[in-house]
């Protein structure tokens, strides 16, 4: 005489677990999409560029060899150049971020 009982609240259990699981689903789904790395620079530069911004933008470590700040300069230049659509202002920041990393600055160094 028991076991129907049982048996009924398992089903009974089974189907509460799984309403709760589908509003659970569907409340992620439709939380909106957050980024959880940020790979760029977003921007705000300061009047006179220091290290971080420069690391910052070239997207390395202040302490980054010579060749890997070249890299870095390379793939983010490819992105933003100026003949393929990009800002020359950008352009222009890229650069003299490679300069600042690489200690070759002289001042403000942007042409803007």
């Amino acid at each position: 005489m028991a076991s129907p009982f049982v048996a009924g609240l398992a089903v009974a259990a089974a189907a509460y677990a799984g309403k709760y699981g589908i509003q659970a689903w569907q409340a992620f789904k439709a939380r909106p999409p957050t980024a959880r790395i940020r790979k760029f620079y977003e921007g705000g530069f300061q009047p006179t560029m220091t290290r971080r911004e420069a690391a910052l933008i070239l997207g390395v470590r202040e302490s980054t060899a010579a060749e890997k700040v070249k890299e870095a300069h390379r793939r983010v230049m490819v992105a933003n150049h100026p003949d393929a659509g990009g800002s020359h202002y950008l352009a222009s920041k890229i650069n003299e971020a490679k300069d600042v990393l690489l200690g070759r600055s002289k001042g403000s160094g942007s042409a803007f």
